[in-house]
């Protein structure tokens, strides 16, 4: 398989080709950090291909006190990219950063223990296909 990807800015665009073996919701206080948002959404592949198409050298890498907690993001947009991880035998693709659709549901919630306080049955939470109103 072949998928496309990119940054919110559109400075920065890859492929991927190859299949995912695995796709987690993390919710360990690092990601939450990444992402702003309840969890972080990756995609895991010891065999995908990561091929850069444009903007590369925009691109960078933050290794949390070189512990392996690895973010790569555009460094104009801030938007999360794919990254290798454990020298190479990792690739690791944010869900969000890829144009093309993805291919597996998510397995599970890693990291479950250590979810926001409020994250907690907010699929009963009222939806919207839009920015509500005020006086929605």
């Amino acid at each position: 398989m072949k998928y496309k990807g990119s940054c919110l800015c559109g400075e920065i665009t890859f492929e991927i080709i190859g299949e995912f073996e695995s796709f987690f919701l993390c919710h360990c206080e690092r990601c939450r950090k990444d992402t702003g948002s309840a969890h972080a959404a990756n995609l895991f592949s010891s065999s995908a291909r990561l091929i850069w198409l444009s903007g590369k050298d925009k691109a960078k890498i933050f290794d949390f006190k070189s512990e392996g907690h690895i973010k790569s993001f555009c460094s104009n947009c801030g938007s999360a990219l794919p990254n290798l991880q454990m020298d190479g035998g990792l690739l690791v693709v944010p869900a969000g950063s890829l144009d093309s659709d993805v291919p597996i549901k998510p397995q599970g919630h890693i990291y479950w223990g250590n979810k926001a306080n409020w994250d907690d049955a907010l699929e009963k939470i009222v939806k919207f296909n839009q920015l509500p109103n005020s006086k929605e």
